[in-house]
């Protein structure tokens, strides 16, 4: 390839990769075509990388190889140890990567000259580090709460949200400033600091039940931040991918918001998940029905039609493999087995299909929650398996309910439904779930993983099905 052509081939690659990464992202949309997707999306940002690198300007090729051999070092062992239930904490921990790297790179921008960018690239730099740094200390804070490292209930005080929304003022009025006239030098550190600080902040006041809403907003700044570094470092490439990211993770996070059918504000200053006091006398009164793994087994094993519904604690208990064996046993008996998957189970958005897929549970049984809702009524048995909130029908009725208006799963249709549970213990919202003394409700109380297999064991043991 001549010398010119060898410049301008940089254009070609960004060309090829922005069009392989919106395919990419089609692909992903569905679990039939995910893993295309994936491999799509591989194929387009390594195009990209290839296409930085041979962009004129380019010349200390040594530091860059290291850079990648070291980056490779800590995120493959990540990705290949990383357990399929703690997917939500790595996709945490990829926006805090992501993001830093965006902010690091502005503030290489911000300092590369003796005298400050200015206008339109000013702009954009202060954009991408105003962005990059909160997104990265809020990120870390949402592995942190996924992790169980700091308590995942939402941690409040007193003007919190003036707080937290002055610091945000005072940090985009330096930046303001930076803009608008030569700052002076310490400026620009307070300004980071500031950012850094408002990331951790946002995310104390928020319970560990909204982080699949978090996550995705978290994907929209990052995404965001990599789109005003692409201005300010002119590279068309960074434009369309972190425009595209910031566009998706944002469309992704309304999709949340409506599943819950609550508002941005509600979820970031809301401190929704604040256990409520449970009223003794009134739980004394009413009835709990709860059933042995042998009387489930024979209910199960007599269905034509059972809807599982899993939640967080299936992921929690890492129960999805056994789940797969139950699935087996019911069909091999003869019984129609579905799974209603609602938006927001689990602690991301498609935390239960990633599970369920891993354990090899055909996509064709996979169903969301408004294609399976009007199937419950025609079920003889509804299997919840550690969710909560979204299969609590005080969501319908209860207008005192936080989760009132909040679209549910219709698990009371069913004609018995059973629930695989370690406690009475409440979901995320810190309400009573009525659902648990429902009189055609029975509890199992167990670690889900060690239920379901007792159930697996009583199941093999039933009788075979007449022809």
């Amino acid at each position: 390839m001549e010398t010119g052509a060898l410049q301008n081939f940089w254009q070609y690659a960004y060309f090829l990769a922005a069009v392989t990464i919106v395919f990419s992202i089609k692909w992903l949309s569905s679990p039939t075509t995910s893993r295309r997707g994936v491999i799509a999306g591989e194929i387009g940002f390594a195009l990209a990388i290839i296409g930085t690198l041979l962009r004129a300007g380019v010349h200390n090729y040594t530091e860059i190889v290291i850079a990648m051999i070291v980056g490779a070092a800590i995120g493959a062992p990540m990705a290949l140890l990383m357990p399929m239930t703690a997917v939500p904490q790595f996709t945490a921990l990829s926006h805090a990567f992501g993001a830093l790297a965006a902010a690091l790179v502005g503030t290489a921008e911000y300092y590369k000259t003796a005298t400050p960018p200015t206008g339109a690239e000013m702009v954009a730099l202060t954009i991408e580090v105003l962005l990059g740094y909160l997104t990265f200390t809020a990120s870390i804070m949402a592995f942190a709460k996924l992790q169980d490292l700091i308590p995942t209930r939402p941690m409040t005080y007193t003007g919190q949200n003036f707080v937290n929304l002055g610091l945000l003022a005072v940090a985009a009025g330096i930046g303001v400033w930076m803009i608008a006239a030569p700052a002076p030098a310490w400026a620009y550190p307070v300004f980071i600091g500031l950012s850094l600080l408002f990331g951790v902040l946002l995310i104390l006041p928020i319970g560990g039940g909204d982080m699949p809403t978090v996550i995705a907003l978290l994907n929209s700044y990052a995404g965001a931040s990599a789109c005003a570094m692409g201005f300010a470092l002119n590279n068309q490439m960074l434009i369309i991918a972190g425009a595209t990211n910031a566009a998706s993770g944002f469309i992704l996070s309304v999709i949340m918001c409506k599943a819950m059918n609550r508002s941005f504000t509600n979820v970031l200053f809301g401190a929704f998940g604040q256990v409520q006091a449970a009223d003794k006398t009134k739980q004394a009164a009413k009835p709990v029905h709860s059933a042995t793994a042998e009387d489930a087994a024979m209910i199960l094993a007599n269905s034509q039609k059972v809807i599982i519904v899993p939640g967080y604690g299936m992921a929690v208990a890492q129960a999805q493999h056994k789940v797969r064996e139950l699935t087996d046993q019911l069909v091999k008996r003869g019984v129609d087995v579905e799974f209603a998957i609602h938006p927001v189970a689990g602690r991301m958005p498609g935390h239960m299909n990633v599970l369920l897929a891993e354990a090899d549970i055909p996509y064709d049984r996979l169903h969301e929650m408004e294609d399976i809702n009007a199937e419950f009524s025609e079920a003889d048995v509804a299997l919840v398996i550690g969710a909560n909130d979204v299969v609590n029908p005080a969501a319908r009725h209860d207008k005192s309910s936080p989760i009132y208006g909040m679209p549910i799963l219709d698990v009371d249709k069913a004609r018995t439904v059973m629930v695989i549970k370690r406690s009475m213990n409440p979901g995320f919202a810190g309400i009573e779930n009525e659902l648990y003394y429902n009189d055609k409700t029975l509890m199992l109380f167990g670690d889900a993983k060690a239920f379901v297999a007792e159930i697996v064991k009583e199941v093999a043991a039933q009788a075979p099905v007449a022809a």
